[in-house]
């Protein structure tokens, strides 16, 4: 490629070197007009001999003259101009030393290769360079690239770990504390988590966007940002809306107000309250996701179980999530909701494979979140609820809640009770002391449980941990003359909250025992040592107490008929242990109770909750010279007939405050 031409491409600080050669001596025109012909010479050999160079002088000129021709056939007068006067300059500084001439050329010439060959050189130099450069763009690019994976690997890890192991966890433990178990674990921490999470997350998009600008400015072959950002992009998109569709819980399960201890019993026509909660807490969100109730949606038992009933949910069953001020979580609660059944057309019939009590439906939350690049549904179900018509089904409901809770974690097994799996003891048990626990400040110990295994299972089966109970046995008729065992239980329960609840919580009533262990305990006792127990009997809860008696002939045991919520609503048991009064040998009235088993005095263990004071009452001193005391509860009819031979019937009722003795103080040996 000619000299000339390749400078004429050169960068513009080049150009200046260039021009910095040429002069009004030998101007950079004729450079540029006679350029082929300058350079078809050796300048070297001509600027050695004076008579080569006066040759070449006159050469130059007669060329000046070709070109001033090429430009008249132009037309072009002001080139023609230039040409002429370049020419008499030529003539006046070189017609007398034509050897100046031939070295001012031959200098330009080397001058312009040298100013080649730094640019060579420099391109060498950058060409060396240049591959480094790439290379450690590349590099950085690289790590760049490996340090976002990094992040989006880790939040993978953690959303996995918050997803398969932490919700569910925390769902059983929500299934556990509504069944009366340890109270469920906050949420706040979980809520924290996820967060953090969904924080990271959003960071890594934002920085993908300013790659992304920083790309559009400069980028290079190879780049491995834009190899790999939209991989990333799609990837961090991806994770942020499975972490979204995760974070939506029910935090309360739907529970009446007026039956705060057992959630998921709902009954027609009465409000109940529910609250859903969103574990991501970003800004961004509050008031952005407006919730919906739904209930039985996508249930296949609507149209496959025969018999499955119908509900309409009322109330405001929409509600927009924001940030609440107590812990600034993100929620909504539902607060007057209620059921309302489905009018049957036609006659309905009630032969269905399921009574009302194991009918299990459930209801849904749905939204929707849109955000600039993203839309994402979201969705979470409540644990199966039963739907009752009577408060009386409550228990029975109870029952089902209890049993589905204990056996399986699944959300949406609506068919549970068209075959429902049996319960190991060493579970049940658990669960029955929740009942008691969860309502009062006092479980069920191991004997107690142990009286309750026996009844259970059979002597056969007691203490196997393993032992299986039929769902029909825990909440079924066993036979016509028995009645349900939970029903018994849920009795007893009602009676305690009622009626005995400082009794129960200070220990005072032993409860569960039977009555071969009631004897085996009190036998080696002292005389007068009582313990209270709960009447296996009584389908409606009652109370009883037996006391040991040591004669001549032996030691006797003496039971009293159960007391029931009835007699309890008029006086109260601590108060029926105080006056309770039998016929001494000398027919002298007096308590035989005399130790709370093991062998606490009895006013020790009760005086606190007797309805007067402790202190001895005045006496009131009869005809017949013994007394009696005024607070005396009515006695046994064998007491009652003792004192009709001795004082007067009206004498007798003026003195204790009755007509006629009530057969329910008759002790039975």
């Amino acid at each position: 490629m000619a000299q000339w031409f390749q400078l004429q491409k050169l960068d513009s600080k080049y150009l200046e070197q260039v021009d910095q050669l040429y002069d009004d001596t030998f101007p950079m025109e004729i450079r540029q007009y006679l350029s082929t012909w300058i350079e078809s010479h050796d300048w070297d050999t001509v600027a050695a001999s004076v008579s080569l160079a006066t040759v070449r002088f006159h050469d130059l000129l007669g060329q000046l003259d070709d070109q001033y021709s090429r430009f008249s056939l132009e037309n072009n007068f002001l080139l023609q101009h230039n040409v002429r006067k370049i020419k008499r300059k030529l003539q006046d500084h070189f017609q007398e030393d034509p050897l100046h001439m031939a070295m001012t050329i031959c200098k330009c010439l080397k001058e312009e290769k040298k100013i080649l060959a730094a640019l060579k050189k420099e391109d060498r130099k950058c060409f060396s360079q240049t591959p480094s450069m790439s290379m450690k763009n590349q590099y950085r690019g690289t790590v760049v690239v490996h340090q976002i994976t990094d992040i989006l690997n880790l939040a993978e890890q953690i959303q996995c770990t918050l997803v398969m192991e932490e919700i569910p966890e925390w769902k059983h433990r929500q299934q556990i504390a509504c069944i009366g178990g340890p109270p469920n674990a906050c949420l706040d921490q979980l809520q924290t988590w996820f967060t953090a999470v969904a924080e990271g997350l959003q960071q890594v998009r934002q920085q993908l966007k300013k790659l992304q600008e920083l790309e559009q400015k400069y980028t290079y072959e190879n780049d491995p940002i834009t190899q790999g950002k939209s991989t990333l992009e799609e990837r961090a998109l991806v994770l942020f809306k499975n972490l979204i569709v995760n974070s939506i819980v029910v935090e309360r399960q739907p529970c009446m107000p007026t039956h705060p201890q057992r959630p998921l019993v709902l009954k027609t026509g009465v409000q109940f309250t529910v609250k859903i909660r969103l574990l991501v807490k970003l800004q961004e969100f509050n008031y952005q996701f407006k919730v919906k109730a739904l209930f039985d949606k996508d249930v296949t038992e609507r149209n496959t179980v025969r018999g499955f009933r119908k509900f309409n949910i009322f109330g405001t069953n929409s509600k927009v999530m924001n940030m609440e001020e107590s812990n600034g979580s993100l929620a909504a609660e539902f607060r007057h909701l209620q059921l309302k059944e489905q009018k049957v057309t036609g006659n309905r019939t009630n032969d269905g494979p399921l009574i009302v009590t194991e009918e299990l439906h459930s209801i849904s939350f749905e939204t929707q979140l849109t955000h600039p690049g993203l839309q994402v549904n979201l969705e979470t179900t409540s644990l199966p609820i039963v739907v009752i018509s009577n408060i009386s089904q409550l228990p029975r409901a109870w029952a089902s809640v209890m049993w589905y809770n204990m056996l399986t974690s699944e959300s949406k097994n609506l068919s549970f009770f068209l075959s429902p799996p049996q319960a190991t003891w060493s579970l049940l048990s658990k669960v029955l002391s929740w009942q008691f626990s969860s309502v009062t400040k006092r479980g069920l110990n191991d004997e107690q449980l142990s009286m309750l295994g026996d009844k259970l299972l059979g002597r056969e089966a007691v203490g196997n941990p393993n032992g299986l109970i039929p769902w029909t046995r825990f909440c079924k008729n066993v036979n016509e003359k028995s009645f349900p065992f939970w029903l018994w239980i849920d009795g007893i329960l009602d009676l305690i909250k009622r009626h005995l609840l400082c009794l129960w919580n200070d220990g005072c009533i032993m409860g569960f025992v039977s009555k071969e262990r009631e004897k085996a305990l009190l036998k080696d006792k002292e005389p007068g040592t009582f313990l209270l127990r709960f009447s296996e009997s009584s389908q409606e809860g009652a109370v009883t107490f037996t006391w040991v008696e040591h004669r001549n002939d032996g030691v006797h045991f003496h039971t009293v008929e159960p007391y029931t919520k009835k007699e309890l609503a008029a006086v109260s048991f601590a108060d029926i242990l105080h006056n309770y009064k039998v016929m001494a040998a000398e027919n002298i009235p007096e308590n035989p109770l005399v130790y709370l088993y093991p062998r606490i005095p009895k006013d020790s263990a009760l005086a606190r909750y007797y309805s007067h004071p402790t202190e001895a009452a005045e006496p009131m001193e009869l005809e017949m010279g013994f007394l009696l005391q005024d607070t005396m509860m009515p006695m046994s009819p064998e007491v009652y007939g003792e004192l009709t031979r001795i004082i007067n019937p009206a004498e007798i009722d003026t003195v204790v405050g009755f007509s006629q003795p009530d057969r329910r103080h008759q002790p039975h040996t």
